[in-house]
């Protein structure tokens, strides 16, 4: 492989990793995992999994260009910003199987994991939540001075709620380094977002607030490579924040035990023709990188992921008395 290809080779990796992962997670959560090493049996995922299949470019190209210390918030659907970002496969299954030595102890599950290690302060299961979580993130990096910024994905169903509006207008009144990502996968939840979201959609209600943005393929991780490199370095040069509209489609249900009956069979067929894996594969191959490697990669990704599902499946359950630890205490030892 030469030189000039590894830019994309090492998307096409990130990539690999997140759908290996949202493969097992999807398997695991519907009762078998014998593909990747363990019988099947019963459910092993428990409470809700929305997977990100189908939206890997956007994660992947965006991410990439984001250091440790920069912050990230992430959505319900966010196992794939939380590997780009750099956490570990494994504590994320343990946390998906609510096992010890899961990232919140077997306690949060998929909607909840963070890694303050890598900056990634969260996904989160209230639509929009994560928007102003990120904001004050950014606001406190400005303030002490640290050479950081703050990045917040979310759906297009997220622009219908009040936190993205407040929190644009406070990223632009106070030029915070700021990226907002909408990741456009054109359904909220069971609902095309179009036959409820009026105007021109996440641009144009950034464009109000003041907040530059540019639109994208987001199933095209070069595409989404380049413009998110050009945000990043706006806002990390002092420029404020910026919005990226990436426009990309979510192939599964809107949880991974959804048939979406309500989808015509035939937009999902054609979203397919698009997907991210195969785009980048046909671009390595076009550009002389070898089949067997480009096979080989998504093969590591599969192998990789199983050996966590295999850690997850065999790890202990949390001690009981955990489940009095991390929880608010509201001064009078009892429930007001």
């Amino acid at each position: 492989m030469s030189a000039p290809n590894e830019p994309l080779m090492s998307l096409y990796r990130t990539m690999c990793r997140i759908r290996a992962f949202e493969d097992a997670a999807e398997e695991a959560s519907r009762g078998g995992v014998a593909a990747f090493g363990q019988a099947a049996g019963n459910a092993n995922v428990r409470g809700p999994l929305h997977l990100s299949t189908g939206q890997e470019a956007v994660a992947a190209g965006v991410c990439a260009h984001l250091r440790r210390e920069d912050c990230l918030t992430s959505t319900h659907r966010g196992h794939g910003h939380t590997l780009a970002k750099g956490a570990d496969p494994t504590r994320m299954m343990l946390e998906l199987f609510g096992r010890a030595g899961g990232y919140c102890g077997g306690k949060g599950g998929s909607m909840h994991i963070a890694d303050f290690s890598v900056g990634m302060l969260g996904a989160n299961g209230v639509v929009a939540a994560g928007i102003p979580i990120a904001v004050g993130a950014a606001q406190s990096l400005k303030l002490r001075g640290v050479d950081a910024i703050a990045v917040s994905f979310f759906g297009d169903g997220a622009i219908n709620r009040g936190p993205f509006a407040e929190s644009l207008n406070w990223a632009a009144a106070f030029r915070l380094p700021m990226l907002f990502v909408c990741e456009d996968n054109q359904w909220s939840a069971t609902t095309k977002t179009a036959a409820m979201s009026a105007g021109d959609g996440a641009a144009a209600r950034a464009a109000a607030a003041g907040v530059p943005s540019e639109a994208v393929d987001g199933m095209d991780v070069e595409a989404v490579h380049a413009v998110a490199g050009r945000l990043v370095a706006q806002v990390r040069a002092g420029g404020g924040p910026r919005l990226l509209h990436a426009k990309t489609y979510r192939f599964k249900g809107h949880v991974s035990v959804d048939p979406a009956a309500y989808r015509d069979p035939a937009e999902l067929a054609a979203a397919m023709q698009g997907d991210p894996l195969p785009l980048a594969q046909a671009r390595l191959a076009a550009r002389g990188v070898a089949q067997a490697a480009i096979d080989a990669v998504l093969a590591e990704a599969r192998a990789e992921i199983a050996r966590s599902i295999e850690t997850a499946a065999a790890a202990p359950w949390p001690d009981p008395g955990a489940a009095y630890t991390d929880v608010q205490d509201v001064g009078a030892g009892r429930w007001a």
